[in-house]
């Protein structure tokens, strides 16, 4: 007979919904609306922009920001995050199609939703089967010099725009070059709207905030109103090409726009297109998994919240399965979005809803007006957006605090920058995950000795400590596991000849979580040959959960010496044997 207790607690597990909608009130709703109002007009432009950088029609932008927005409300834990189009989901999005070689623009938006579905499925998976932590793999050094990567990228494709000319390519020399090539084909009046767009969104973000604020306006309304600086930018210039009839002298407008909600549409199932999208899908998943959740997390801890990384992964899940029968792209939670509906107010996931209202509202009605849009002001939000994202000084602090994570970093935003996206961030994740096996396979191993006065112990090569003749103590600081098993016993022998006349070696393993099959065969080597040398082995500090995995084993029960609860225990207790062999050998001499 089930459980309804439990039954409860499951269906609130995957439907966070129904936590937060029993206390659902109007004030609640008032500031959910407020929010939702702000973002929706933010987010028209940027979802157009984002389409546009994906390589696919200006409606798809808008179809992928509203149903996923209504299922990460049902489904996802963060009360303030905004999921839509992305600037690096959607350049990764670009490059992955590209991979396919599509020319028929039926057939790219096809590949799109199709890539929208598999990683939708492969984000729920992950989240029904609680493994978020595979996303840990990727290390904040990789990500940050993949984005930095990634917003150079973007802001070098969207020149073509800028200039009013043709130019392709997937990596920077490839934009450089065509770019280059074509630049005698500038359109004056696209540059002038280009830039002068470029130059407006700049100073929105700088220098909007502070006049508002002398001018009255309290600091958080003058914030929200910059981060809408776009929305402006997008209204005045529609009307300058209109107006003027800017189509005519050669300016590239957004043109027509479906009106009407989104169509429901189906991926596609041809399983040589799925072969090739689903390493672009894994990699957009992660990358949109992670940003997302740190994001999430930040805005959570400012209210005092938390969010549930396993369950957000079936919220983003959803989102792109939503994306993908709407006729969207791979979307995510976008961070100046989602911290603009935070600053907004936003109290419940029941924002985002509104917000897909919203837009919703905008493809009925708004549609036909953004006809006249250049697409060189839509360059310029993508621009001033990702250009935000790019910090060069991630190269700086890594190589000041470790190498090896500047090796990481600077093999990730070169590949990313000369090879590709997908071979930048695979890169990354597969040197990060190499490094940190290098790292572990040598693991730090110190003589320790005891400090003057105190039960503490300390490396003998940074302090003034005590030792005992006839006894080396090593303390390990890293879990013994097959990739440095054979390390350790090497060092330990080494260190045994090094010395001569030892009595004892002691392992000190405060530091050490987990001892595997090989480590454990390891230790028992070690025992073994130490004993040949009439040296007895002793361990202290063990860990509970070592411990009771090593009584599992034969290894305690051959163990020549003892197993000592704390490591100043072990140097009483070889303190005094070492004082009665002496008056041992005293007596015999008498």
């Amino acid at each position: 007979m089930t459980n309804p207790r439990r039954s409860r607690d499951l269906l609130t597990r995957y439907l966070p919904i129904l936590t937060w909608a029993r206390g659902y009130d109007r004030d609640t709703a008032t500031s959910d609306l407020v929010a939702a109002v702000i973002v929706t007009i933010m987010l028209i432009p940027q979802s157009l922009a984002y389409a546009l950088l994906a390589g696919l029609p200006a409606e798809m932008g808008l179809y992928a920001s509203i149903l996923p927005l209504v299922a990460y409300a049902i489904f996802g834990t963060s009360r303030a995050l905004a999921v839509g189009p992305v600037a690096v989901v959607s350049l990764m999005t670009a490059a992955a199609i590209g991979q396919l070689g599509l020319t028929s623009p039926a057939e790219i938006a096809l590949a799109a939703v199709t890539l929208a579905f598999i990683s939708g499925v492969f984000l729920t998976l992950l989240g029904v089967l609680k493994l978020g932590f595979l996303a840990n793999f990727l290390s904040h050094p990789v990500i940050a010099g993949f984005i930095t990567a990634s917003g150079v990228l973007i802001a070098a494709s969207q020149l073509k725009h800028i200039f009013g000319i043709s130019a392709e390519g997937h990596t920077l020399l490839e934009l450089v070059v065509s770019l280059a090539e074509h630049i005698g084909q500038t359109n004056p009046i696209t540059l002038v709207i280009g830039v002068g767009a470029t130059a407006f969104l700049f100073w929105v973000r700088k220098g909007l905030k502070p006049l508002l604020v002398r001018a009255g306006v309290g600091p958080k309304l003058a914030d929200i109103f910059a981060k809408a600086g776009p929305v402006a930018a997008v209204v005045v210039t529609t009307l300058i090409a209109w107006g003027f009839g800017l189509d005519a002298r050669g300016v590239k407008l957004v043109g027509d726009i479906p009106m009407g909600l989104p169509p429901l549409s189906a991926p596609s199932f041809d399983l040589s297109m799925w072969s090739t999208l689903l390493l672009p899908a894994v990699l957009i998943s992660i990358i949109g998994f992670v940003e997302s959740v740190s994001v999430a997390q930040t805005l959570a801890a400012k209210r005092r919240q938390r969010i549930d990384p396993d369950q957000e992964l079936i919220g983003l899940g959803t989102s792109n399965i939503a994306s993908a029968i709407s006729g969207g792209f791979p979307v995510t939670g976008g961070f100046s979005r989602s911290v603009v509906n935070f600053d907004a107010g936003a109290a419940t996931p029941a924002a985002g809803a509104y917000t897909a209202v919203g837009i919703g509202i905008a493809t009925l009605v708004l549609t036909p007006l953004l006809f006249f849009l250049p697409k060189a002001t839509l360059a310029a939000t993508i621009i001033v957006a990702v250009l935000s994202l790019v910090d060069f000084s991630i190269l700086k602090k890594t190589w000041n605090y470790s190498m090896v994570d500047f090796i990481a970093v600077t093999a990730t935003i070169v590949l990313t920058l000369l090879v590709g996206v997908e071979m930048g961030v695979s890169a990354g994740v597969l040197l990060s995950i190499f490094l940190h096996l290098y790292k572990t396979s040598k693991p730090h191993v110190a003589e320790v000795g005891l400090v003057p006065g105190t039960q503490h112990f300390r490396n003998v090569k940074r302090h003034d400590v005590e030792t005992l003749p006839g006894v080396l103590t090593l303390r390990v600081d890293e879990s013994l596991y097959f990739v440095n098993a054979r390390f350790l016993e090497d060092y330990v022998l080494a260190r045994v000849s090094e010395c001569g006349n030892l009595s004892h070696v002691v392992l000190m393993f405060p530091a050490v979580n987990e001892v595997d099959m090989s480590a454990l065969e390891t230790l028992e080597e070690l025992n073994r040959r130490l004993g040949e040398q009439k040296i007895t082995l002793h361990l202290t500090e063990v860990k509970g959960p070592v411990m009771d995995r090593l009584k599992r084993s034969h290894f305690l029960h051959d163990l020549t010496g003892r197993v000592f609860l704390s490591q100043y225990d072990a140097w009483c207790a070889l303190k005094t044997a070492a004082a009665e062999g002496t008056n041992e050998k005293r007596v015999a001499a008498q």
